[in-house]
C-alpha cells in the first residue's frame, strides 16, 4: 500500500520537475537582458556593457543592456525582482541597493528577499580629496580642522544617499565631527564645486580624481577601501591613517530574481567568473573605471550583500538619513 502511494506521489511530481530541469539544461534559449539602474556612461553601465559582450560568447546568446535609471537604482532593481525567475532578466546592481534598503521610507522590494546575488563583479573604492585652499594635508589634520570648526566644513557628493554621501557620514561618525553634505547631479558637477572652492572636500572614484590630483588642483587625503588602490598606490587608506575599520567600497554585483533555479544561477556565475578572470577584462576594468575584478561564488556574493545591508543600516539610522521616494 505504501509503495503504491509513493509511486502515485512520484508520478504526480515528475511532470513538475521535468520542465524545471529542462529549462535549466537548455538555458539560455533566447537573449538575456541586463538592467542597469543608472544612466548610460556611468560605472554600472560601462561595466555591464563590457561584461555583456564577453559573457554572450560563453552563453551562446545575445546579452542586451537596458538602462532603467531612477531612485538610486531602485527602479531597475524593482523590475528585476518582479520579473520571471528564469535567468533572462539580470541586474547590474551596486552598493546603493543596500543603502536604499534603509534610507527609502517604503522600498518597493527587499534586496535580501526579492533578489538573488549571482556573483560579485568589481570592487571600486572612493578617494577623499580636499580643495587646495583648505589648510589640511592628512586625515589627522582634516579631523582636527573639522573639530575646530564644527559644522563649517561641507562635502560634495554625486547625490543624496549615494556611497559618496554615506562615506562622509561614516567619516563624521567615526571621527566625531560635524560636516554639511552638499549633493550634486553627478561627479563632474561635484568636482567643479570643489575646484571652484564652493565645497571643501569630495569622495569620488580615484580614476575620476587622479588628473586633478596629479595637476595639484586637488589634494588627496585617503581612499575608502580596506586596502590601497593600484590607481593611486601612494595614497593611504583612511583606515591606516587613523580611522581603523573604515571600509567603503562602491562594489558592483550581478543579481537575478529570487527563485531563479540554482542551475541557472551557477551557469551565469560560471560565465561571469570566466570573464572576470580574463587578463584583458581585468585591465579594462582598472583602466576605464579604476575597479578591480571580483570573482566569487553566489554564496559569497549573498554573504557580502547581507553584511553590507547590516553595515549601512547602522550608519543610516545613526545619521537619520532618508531618501525621497
Amino acid at each position: 500500500m505504501i509503495s503504491r502511494i509513493a509511486a502515485l506521489f512520484l508520478a504526480a511530481l515528475v511532470p513538475l520537475l521535468v520542465p524545471f530541469g529542462a529549462a535549466a539544461q537548455t538555458y539560455p534559449s533566447k537573449p538575456v537582458r541586463i538592467l542597469v539602474g543608472f544612466s548610460p556612461g556611468g560605472a554600472p553601465d560601462i561595466i555591464a556593457r563590457m561584461l555583456g559582450v564577453k559573457m554572450q560568447e560563453g552563453l551562446g546568446q545575445s546579452i542586451l543592456i537596458e538602462n532603467r535609471p531612477g531612485a538610486s537604482g531602485n527602479v531597475a532593481a524593482d523590475v528585476t525582482a518582479r520579473s520571471p525567475a528564469d535567468g533572462y532578466t539580470l541586474l547590474m546592481g551596486n552598493v546603493s541597493l543596500t543603502i536604499s534598503a534603509h534610507a527609502t521610507p517604503k522600498p518597493p522590494f527587499d534586496v535580501l528577499q526579492d533578489l538573488e546575488p549571482v556573483g560579485m563583479v568589481a570592487s571600486l573604492p572612493l578617494m577623499l580629496v580636499v580643495r587646495t585652499g583648505l589648510p589640511v594635508n592628512s586625515l589627522k589634520e582634516l579631523v582636527e580642522h573639522a573639530k575646530a570648526n564644527p559644522g563649517k566644513l561641507n562635502y560634495a557628493s554625486v547625490g543624496h544617499g549615494s556611497a559618496h554621501h554615506l562615506s562622509g557620514e561614516l567619516l563624521s561618525s567615526m571621527a566625531g565631527v560635524s560636516m554639511v553634505h552638499v549633493p550634486y547631479k553627478g561627479g563632474g558637477a561635484a568636482i567643479q564645486a570643489v575646484l571652484a572652492q564652493e565645497t571643501d572636500l569630495l569622495f569620488l572614484t580615484p580614476l575620476a580624481l587622479a588628473p586633478q590630483v596629479r595637476a595639484g588642483k586637488l589634494r588627496a587625503i585617503g581612499v575608502t577601501s580596506a586596502k590601497r588602490t593600484s590607481v593611486a598606490p601612494e595614497v593611504p587608506t583612511l583606515a591606516e591613517s587613523g580611522l581603523a575599520g573604515f571600509d567603503v567600497d562602491n562594489w558592483h554585483t550581478l543579481f537575478a530574481a529570487r527563485g531563479t533555479p540554482r542551475e541557472i544561477v551557477e551557469r551565469v556565475n560560471g560565465e561571469l567568473n570566466k570573464v572576470l578572470n580574463q587578463p584583458d577584462v581585468k585591465q579594462q576594468l582598472l583602466a576605464q573605471q579604476g575597479a578591480e575584478a571580483w570573482p566569487s561564488t553566489p554564496a559569497e556574493a549573498r554573504a557580502h550583500v547581507r553584511a553590507e545591508v547590516e553595515k549601512w543600516g547602522k550608519i543610516i539610522r545613526g545619521a537619520g538619513i532618508q531618501l525621497q521616494q
